[in-house]
C-alpha cells in the first residue's frame, strides 16, 4: 500500500511539475506578446504547440505574432488551424485571416472571409469599402501594367526600405550588419537596428558605394528611418526611437515608441536635432512627408483620435517653424486597419499605404489627388507590378521624369524588405474632355450664354461652364468611368437636367443638349379652381401653378445663411403646409428652393438642392407621401431683384432671393 501511495504521489508530482512548467512557459510567451516583442513571442508559442499545448488562445496569439511582423504566409498556417478549431472568431481575426489568404493568392476564399467580416462588423470602414468595391480586382487590373520595375541595386540580406532622393543621392533605411561587435536588434521583429544610408546615383543609371548618411550626428544605436528633406536640402525630418540623452527610452512594457525629429544642415553637418512637439512617450509618430509648398507635414501615427491601428495625419508648419495641431485626414483616407508611409508628389498627389482598403494583399500603395480646395479626391489602388500579394510601401516619385522608388517584402528579393526602382510609363489618372453644343429644341438655333453645372452622382462636387457664342461648351478633365448630371439654365428656357456616363478611357465625350422654351402662362379661367379651408377659415381659390407659401402667408426663408437644415422657428409656419396637404391628399407640389448670388453659382445650386431635399424630408417625417413632393434646386438662376454677382445689395434684398416656393402641380 505504501509503495502504491508513493507511485501516486510521484505521478501527481510529475503532473504538477508539468502543469507549472506549462503555466510558466505560457506566461513568458504572453509577456513577450504584451510587450510587442512579437518575433520572440512567435517562437515561444510555437514551442508550446510542439509540446502539445495547443488551444484557441495560443493559436490566436501565435497567428497575430506572425501577422504583426509581416510574415503573412507563416501567419496563414496558424490562422487556418485557428478557424478550423473554431470559425466563430472576433471580426479583427476574420479580417487578418482574409489578408493572409491574399498573401497565398487565394482571393476567392479571401473574399468569402471578407463577406463574413462585413456581416460581423458592418459599420467598419473596411467592410463598407469592400461592400462598395466587390469588383476591386477588376479595378486593380485596369490600373495595372503602368510601371517598369527593377531592383534598386542597394539591397542587403537584411531589411532595406524607405528611400528618398536628396540631390544626386538616394537616402534609405537599412538594418544591414555594419560589422559591429554587438549587433543590436529591434524587439518587435528581432531584426537589426536600422540606420540611414546613402548612395550616389550616376547619370548612366548606376550607383556608387553605399555609406552611412552623415554618421557623426545621425547614426546611433536607435532605430532611425524615413527621412524627408526640404527643397533647399537644409532641413530634414526623420523617424527615430524615443530616447533620453541618446539612450532609448521605454515604457513600463519595455516598448520604445517612434518619434519625429527635425535637423538642420550647417557646414555640411546635420545639427540641432530636435524632437517635434507633437511626438509623445505614449504613442508613435513616424514617416514624415512634406506638402509641395512645405507648409504642411504629413505623417503616420496611432495617437488619440486614430481610427485604426495607424492613420495618416497632417500638421501645419508656421513661418517661424512652429507647428499647429495635428489633424486626422479622416475616413476618406483612413480605416480601422493600417495607413502609413505618406508621400506628396509635386503633382499634389497623396500616396500612402493601407491594408484596410481592397487590395492585393498586405500593405498596398494607393493615391488620392489633393484638390485646389484642399480636399482629397477618389482613392485609387496603383495596381501591379508596384503592388503584390505581400507588403508594398514607401512609394516616392519624381513628377517630372516619372522615376521613383518603393519598398516591398515580395518573393524573390535579397532580404526581409528591399528597395525597388521604377519608371511610370502611363499615368493612373484617366480623364476626358466633355463637350457639346446647346440648341433650341424647336428652331435648332445655337444658344449662347447658357449656364451649365456638372454634378457627380453625389451632387457634392461640381464644375461650371457657359456656352460660347456658337453654343459650344466644354468641361475639361472629367474623370473616366463615372456618371454625371448636367444641369442647364437660361432665361426664357426651362431648366434641364441630363445624366451622362463617361467611358473608361482617355479621350473626348460629346454630349449635345436641346432646351425647351418656357411655356406661356395658361389663362386663369381654364384652370380647375378649388377653395381651401383651414382652421375654419376659407382661403381664396387656388389652381395649378399657385404658390402655397404665398397663399398661406408662410415666410419664404426657412434656412440660415449657407445652411440646409430647417430652422426650429420655421416649423410652426411649415405645419400650415402639412395641414393643407393632409386635408387635400390629391395635391402635388414642386418644392423650389432659391439662393441669393453670394458664393459661386455651383455652390449655390448644390445648396438649393440640399435645401429642397431637406424640406421634402421634413414633410415626409410629418406624414406626407414623398411621391407628392418634387424637390428642385434653382440656385441663383431666378433672382427676383437686381442683386446679381458684383451688385452691392442690402441683407434684406439678398433675403428676398433666398426663398422657398411650393408650387401646385396637380389638384
Amino acid at each position: 500500500m505504501k509503495i502504491k501511495n508513493l507511485v501516486y504521489s510521484f505521478l501527481f508530482f510529475c503532473f504538477l511539475f508539468n502543469a507549472n512548467a506549462q503555466t510558466g512557459s505560457i506566461k513568458k510567451a504572453d509577456k513577450k506578446y504584451d510587450s510587442y516583442a512579437y518575433a520572440d513571442a512567435a517562437k515561444a508559442y510555437e514551442k508550446l504547440i510542439k509540446k502539445g499545448y495547443k488551444d484557441e488562445r495560443i493559436l490566436q496569439r501565435l497567428s497575430n505574432s506572425y501577422y504583426f511582423t509581416g510574415d503573412l504566409q507563416q501567419a496563414l498556417q496558424y490562422y487556418d488551424e485557428l478557424f478550423l478549431l473554431n470559425d466563430n472568431q472576433d471580426a479583427d481575426y476574420v479580417f487578418r485571416y482574409s489578408q493572409c489568404l491574399k498573401s497565398d493568392g487565394n482571393y476567392t476564399k479571401s473574399d468569402q472571409v471578407l463577406e463574413k467580416f462585413s456581416q460581423k462588423a458592418p459599420s467598419d470602414q473596411r467592410a463598407i469599402l469592400f461592400s462598395k468595391n466587390r469588383n476591386y480586382l477588376e479595378d486593380i487590373k485596369t490600373n495595372s501594367g503602368r510601371f517598369e520595375i527593377a531592383d534598386a541595386g542597394i539591397n542587403s540580406k537584411d531589411s532595406d526600405y524607405g528611400s528618398t532622393v536628396l540631390g544626386n543621392k538616394l537616402v534609405f533605411t537599412s538594418a544591414r550588419d555594419t560589422g559591429s561587435i554587438v549587433k543590436k536588434s529591434f524587439k518587435w521583429t528581432n531584426k537589426s537596428i536600422s540606420s540611414l544610408y546613402a548612395v550616389e546615383m550616376m547619370p548612366d543609371g548606376g550607383i556608387g558605394e553605399t555609406m552611412f548618411f552623415h554618421k557623426k550626428n545621425l547614426s546611433t544605436h536607435l532605430n532611425q528611418s524615413t527621412p524627408v528633406f526640404t527643397k533647399d536640402g537644409r532641413t530634414m525630418y526623420f523617424t527615430r526611437n524615443n530616447s533620453v540623452n541618446g539612450k532609448r527610452k521605454e515604457n513600463e512594457n519595455k516598448v520604445s515608441f517612434l518619434k519625429l525629429f527635425k535637423a538642420t544642415l550647417v557646414n555640411d553637418e546635420w545639427v540641432n536635432v530636435q524632437e517635434l512637439p507633437f511626438s509623445s512617450d505614449q504613442y508613435s509618430v513616424a514617416h514624415p512627408a512634406l506638402s509641395v509648398d512645405e507648409k504642411t507635414l504629413y505623417f503616420a501615427s496611432d495617437m488619440p483620435g486614430t481610427l485604426g491601428q495607424s492613420d495618416i495625419f497632417k500638421v501645419s508648419i508656421g513661418t517661424d517653424g512652429t507647428f499647429g495641431k495635428p489633424e486626422n485626414l479622416g475616413s476618406e483616407i483612413n480605416t480601422e486597419g493600417r495607413e502609413t508611409f505618406p508621400f506628396i508628389s509635386d503633382d499634389n498627389e497623396l500616396y500612402f499605404d493601407s491594408d484596410g482598403r481592397p487590395g492585393l494583399g498586405g500593405l498596398d500603395i494607393f493615391v488620392s489627388r489633393i484638390t485646389k480646395e484642399g480636399s482629397l479626391d477618389e482613392v485609387l489602388n496603383v495596381g501591379e507590378p508596384i503592388n503584390s500579394k505581400l507588403d508594398d510601401f514607401a512609394f516616392v516619385i519624381n513628377s517630372k521624369n516619372r522615376n521613383g522608388f518603393f519598398s516591398s517584402n515580395r518573393e524573390g528579393g535579397h532580404g526581409l524588405d528591399d528597395v525597388y526602382r521604377f519608371t511610370e510609363i502611363r499615368k493612373l489618372i484617366c480623364e476626358q474632355d466633355l463637350s457639346g453644343t446647346i440648341t433650341d429644341a424647336e428652331t435648332k438655333e445655337n444658344l449662347s450664354g447658357v449656364a451649365l453645372i456638372l454634378f457627380d452622382e453625389t451632387r457634392q462636387n461640381s464644375l461650371e461652364a457657359v456656352s460660347d457664342q456658337n453654343g459650344n461648351y466644354v468641361f475639361p478633365n472629367v474623370k473616366c468611368g463615372k456618371k454625371y448630371i448636367i444641369k442647364t439654365s437660361k432665361a426664357d428656357y426651362e431648366i434641364k437636367e441630363a445624366p451622362i456616363s463617361i467611358k473608361k478611357a482617355s479621350g473626348k465625350t460629346t454630349f449635345m443638349i436641346e432646351l425647351e422654351k418656357k411655356a406661356k402662362p395658361i389663362v386663369a379661367k381654364t384652370i380647375e379652381v378649388k377653395k381651401i379651408k383651414i382652421n375654419a377659415v376659407t382661403l381664396k381659390p387656388i389652381a395649378v401653378g399657385t404658390d402655397l407659401a404665398k397663399l398661406l402667408n408662410i415666410p419664404m426663408n426657412f434656412f440660415d445663411l449657407g445652411k440646409a437644415t430647417i430652422k426650429k422657428t420655421s416649423e410652426p409656419q411649415l405645419q400650415k403646409l402639412v395641414d393643407v396637404l393632409k386635408q387635400y391628399p390629391t395635391i402635388k407640389l414642386d418644392i423650389r428652393s432659391h439662393t441669393d448670388s453670394r458664393q459661386s453659382a455651383s455652390n449655390n445650386m448644390i445648396l438649393s438642392e440640399k435645401r429642397a431635399q431637406s424640406t421634402k424630408e421634413w414633410l415626409v417625417k410629418k406624414g406626407i407621401d414623398g411621391s407628392r413632393l418634387a424637390p428642385k434646386g434653382f440656385g441663383e438662376t431666378q433672382l427676383v431683384n437686381k442683386c446679381a454677382d458684383g451688385v452691392k445689395c442690402t441683407e434684406k434684398q439678398h433675403q428676398q432671393n433666398r426663398r422657398s416656393e411650393f408650387i401646385i402641380t396637380y389638384l
